[in-house]
């Protein structure tokens, strides 16, 4: 049997979880670039430099990553000689930040120290990026050969973003759970897999037990043990299964539901990813014919006005043959128990017009 290696990544989360920063980035060097969007580094800049105040960590600079997760942008950053001249790299800011930068360090060897400024979704911790075209359109998946190698979660950082973030949040995490149980159904598991599929099935239950409150308490901009459970499912505990599991599990169904829905110009534009996953893990249960569990996940989007239907997200049943020529391009349906066709997808996104719950 082959060797090979797992690396599991490591976090701080707290309101001052930045003040370790010298403690666990200092023996990586001494120059450090921080790489985000724009909002978000303006939002934790004056805490990422109290923190290494007094250190032997300088900032040097502030860079912009582009606008969007891309090779071009990759390469744009990879051409910026502040940043390849930095002993390690601050990334800052939401998924497709964060990507960038990982796809980017993966490329040039430097040490990466992730400080997601939202709750939307874990990348913050895994070791895949999503690569999108010129259109915002999926691309590809690219795979780091290991996560970063700390995240640091500031929730009062986190907290003070707009709460749609944490919205979106709860509905991408919501998916891992029954994507990698689903694909996984049937095989045989070795250590590391048979680890990972375990740890998903501890996603669902605490969205729906502290899902609603940490909702309403990021509306009002309040860290609660609530919030902080959330925020830990929605970026530790759903990258720590992306980490453990092969890629033919980390995704399935309601993710191709999803990029099939980026070919859809408003999709970008007035919806976010976890959003529109969410309404996804309704399409996949209704087609594996998950009823009960599928009610139990609708009324539970119905309570926190997360999409059940086509209306929520804008798109209408003339839109379907674009959305489903793309789903059915993704890998993500593969590797599943048996056969997903188009037919069954579209039946199911059909079958779920009909709930009235």
């Amino acid at each position: 049997m082959s060797s090979y290696s797992v690396f599991l990544p490591s976090y701080s989360i707290g309101d001052d979880a930045y003040k370790e920063i010298p403690k666990i980035c200092g023996i990586y060097g001494k120059k450090a670039v921080v790489v985000g969007g724009k909002i978000a580094m303006e939002k934790a800049k004056k805490a990422l430099l109290e923190a290494v105040k007094g250190s032997n960590i300088e900032i040097v600079d502030f860079v912009w990553f582009g606008g969007d997760s891309s090779f071009e942008n990759v390469e744009m950053l990879k051409k910026n000689p502040i940043v390849t001249n930095a002993d390690m790299i601050f990334a800052v800011g939401g998924g497709r930040s964060v990507d960038t930068s990982k796809t980017m360090c993966d490329q040039t060897g430097q040490p990466i120290f992730v400080f997601p400024t939202i709750a939307s979704n874990c990348a913050a911790i895994t070791a895949t990026t999503v690569i999108y075209d010129a259109n915002q359109v999926f691309k590809e998946l690219y795979f780091p050969k290991k996560p970063a190698t700390h995240c640091f979660m500031n929730t009062k950082i986190i907290v003070e973003a707009p709460s749609n973030f944490i919205w979106a949040g709860i509905g991408d995490a919501l998916s891992k759970e029954y994507e990698c149980t689903f694909s996984s159904r049937g095989d045989e598991l070795d250590h590391t897999n048979l680890l990972g599929v375990d740890i998903s099935r501890n996603c669902v239950e605490p969205l729906l037990k502290y899902g609603k409150t940490a909702y309403e308490d990021a509306k009002v901009h309040k860290v609660s043990k609530e919030l902080e459970q959330v925020i830990l499912n929605i970026i530790i505990t759903t990258g720590l299964v992306s980490v453990l599991v092969i890629n033919d599990y980390n995704s399935c169904l309601a993710h191709s539901v999803y990029y099939g829905c980026t070919t859809l110009e408003n999709i970008e534009k007035n919806h976010l990813h976890g959003e529109v996953v969410s309404y996804g893990v309704l399409v996949m249960l209704t087609c594996d014919k998950k009823f009960k569990e599928r009610d139990r996940v609708y009324s539970f989007n119905k309570s926190l006005g997360l999409p059940t239907c086509l209306a929520d997200i804008e798109v209408e049943e003339k839109d379907l043959d674009k959305v489903l020529d793309k789903a059915m391009e993704t890998g993500d349906i593969k590797h599943v128990p048996y056969e997903i066709t188009r037919e069954m997808i579209y039946n199911a996104i059909m079958d779920l017009e009909k709930v009235t719950l």
